[in-house]
């Protein structure tokens, strides 16, 4: 049917996302946190001091995850990659012609790592950045069993159906699976999924998920938390959607992460979306890992989060 004179055309996403560059995470339990992630979960620190610190796996990202020193748990920001300044601008535009009005940029960002970028809210108040041109960092091995990178977010919400059709229309993601009218995995790039939905009470993070290079990786992975005393709290299993390994941990502030290999690829003109029944053969393909715990599930569903720009002010730390 043709568009009639009175209809706007329809609006283009914002820009063409590369993929999931870090997530920034708020933590009252700062220095454990830290140690967590450094010492034990495997990830490099970039930079540091008493406040934040930035953490890379072994992909080519400068850093992965920021830590931030806060009064309690929380979201700080999911960062996007683009491929230029030119496209960050057009995003900026593109922003303002919805009316989203950014709360910081498009200029150069100052943080560590620097980059072109800007940050926007969307509906639930989840601090988003699209950036470019972020530091570069030397090449790291990719033999020991650590992450390469973040490669999805779970993120609980109030309303899936309007969660998903910001991301899909504003941010161009994709809708990769449902899980009935549960989740909705979506995808920027050829991996099944680089943010996923879940239908909750509130807005909170769910979990993220770190790739490891392959199954081996992962298992190894895990050999070295029980090493270090830690064991899943559930997994290690393979899910239906996407296809992937799983198995799931919380780190010192209560927030949970997730080891994951060999995410399904997606060829963009051949896939079709299905929807998956949430049962146990589907949500653990081997059956090795048994039904989530309820304290997994509890920390899944985390605590209301109002987002960053009105949680308080990151802590002060002492002189």
């Amino acid at each position: 049917m043709s568009r009639t004179p009175h209809q706007p055309p329809p609006q283009q996403p914002i820009a063409r996302l590369r993929s999931l560059r870090c997530v920034e995470l708020f933590t009252p339990a700062f220095t454990e946190a830290a140690d967590f992630y450094q010492e034990v979960w495997g990830l490099e620190a970039v930079e540091g001091d008493r406040g934040a610190r930035w953490l890379r796996g072994t992909g080519d990202e400068h850093h992965v995850l920021q830590l931030t020193r806060a009064d309690r748990t929380g979201l700080g920001r999911i960062a996007f990659a683009v491929a230029t300044p030119a496209e960050v601008d057009e995003a900026a535009r593109r922003l303002l012609a919805r009316g989203i009005t950014p709360v910081t940029g498009p200029g150069p960002l100052d943080q560590v790592g620097g980059g072109y970028g800007l940050r926007f809210t969307d509906p639930e108040h989840r601090l988003i950045e699209i950036s470019a041109q972020v530091e570069a960092v030397a090449p790291r091995g990719r033999d020991g069993a650590v992450p390469v990178g973040v490669t999805h977010a779970v993120l609980n919400t109030a309303d899936i159906d309007a969660a998903v059709a910001f991301y899909c229309d504003v941010l161009g993601l994709r809708v990769s699976d449902w899980s009935e009218h549960q989740m909705a995995f979506l995808r920027c790039n050829a991996d099944h999924h680089c943010i996923a939905f879940n239908q909750a009470e509130w807005a909170s993070l769910n979990h993220v998920a770190y790739e490891m290079s392959s199954v081996d990786h992962f298992m190894r992975g895990l050999g070295r938390l029980r090493h270090h005393g830690i064991t899943p709290q559930w997994g290690p299993g393979r899910h239906g959607p996407g296809n992937n390994t799983f198995s799931y941990f919380t780190d010192p502030s209560g927030l949970v992460c997730e080891y994951t290999s060999e995410v399904a690829q997606i060829v963009e003109d051949a896939w079709i979306a299905r929807v998956w029944r949430r049962v146990p053969e589907l949500s653990d393909l081997w059956g090795t890992a048994g039904p989530p715990s309820q304290e997994i599930r509890s920390h899944m569903a985390g605590h209301p989060d109002p987002g960053p720009l009105t949680q308080p002010a990151p802590q002060e730390i002492p002189a």
